[in-house]
């Protein structure tokens, strides 16, 4: 079972500039809570307790004041900086010691999921105990991501950066299950032309040993890169609109902790203090209630 989890929330967000220049892009909101909120609620659900996030330089303090050290949700959460961005496999390597000899898991700090079933699948894939698992998406402009083609088994038989001639509609989003030797395969990468060492490339080492394969979210998933500004609404709208016609909380981070027996009820007392007077708060008083 993997019990391990990073979150690569490091990165410029030049993209959303000039958001980006005093705020990281993960704390900024989506919907009614911060964006990484999002993927620490994907790793929690996968019934993992010990997460590592990563951070930008100099950024430590706001996410520490956003979420100090896990012990209100039951989990351990450590932090560490990258000085700079050299691509995802990085991860693995300023990690290397968070892993020691445990697998892992990794998602990017910009990624949405949302669908039926999902702690059930993402259960499922912690149960990896040899090589490496990517989770799948269908897109409708592939040319716009990292695409991968399957066999009939989910075997990943090629992958493609950003494919000029159509390759595949099945993109690689930012969920990734790796065995232990993803540290080693990690520090043997070198840099691409943009300068930064490539998931693709990582990717591939475990393809080329026949030990890459693939989980596909179904129709009813919902996967969303929050990259750009338009993506970033989006995401924000799609929240906003299930939350407010189902009334229920997507990313909750007590609620799960909650309903994986990790805390009591004390602790959402707790958080409801941390948090003051705001509608998160009201959502937290209504759980205990129940």
């Amino acid at each position: 079972m993997i019990k391990k989890g990073i979150i690569l929330a490091g990165g410029k967000g030049t993209r959303m500039s000039p958001l980006t220049k005093a705020v990281n892009k993960q704390l900024l909101p989506i919907y009614d809570k911060p964006l990484i909120f999002y993927p620490l609620s994907i790793l929690m659900l996968a019934k993992i307790k010990d997460i590592l996030i990563i951070v930008n330089k100099g950024q430590l303090n706001q996410y520490k004041k956003l979420i100090p050290n896990g012990n209100n949700l039951g989990i351990k959460i450590s932090y560490l900086e990258q000085d700079k961005p050299r691509g995802l496999p990085d991860a693995f390597v300023i990690g290397e010691k968070f892993i020691g000899k445990d697998n892992v898991a990794m998602i990017l700090g910009d990624n949405f999921f949302y669908g039926q079933n999902l702690t059930t699948k993402l259960i499922e894939n912690t149960k990896l105990k040899k090589g490496a698992k990517v989770v799948l998406h269908k897109v409708q402009k592939p040319e716009l991501f990292g695409v991968a083609k399957v066999d009939k088994n989910n075997k990943i038989l090629s992958i493609k950066e950003k494919p000029k001639k159509y390759l595949s509609d099945l993109a690689i989003t930012g969920l990734y299950f790796f065995d232990n030797n993803v540290v080693k395969y990690s520090k043997k990468l070198r840099p691409s032309k943009r300068g930064e060492v490539e998931i693709v490339d990582l990717l591939n080492f475990y393809r080329s040993k026949k030990q890459l394969s693939a989980h596909l979210l179904g129709r009813g998933g919902a996967w969303l890169d929050t990259g750009s500004i338009e993506d970033f609404y989006k995401t924000s709208s799609f929240v906003s609109a299930i939350e407010n016609r189902q009334g229920f909380k997507i990313a909750c981070i007590e609620e799960i902790a909650l309903n994986n027996s990790w805390i009591s009820k004390k602790h959402i007392n707790n958080s409801i203090k941390f948090y003051g007077n705001c509608d998160y708060t009201k959502y937290l008083k209504n759980l205990i209630k129940k």
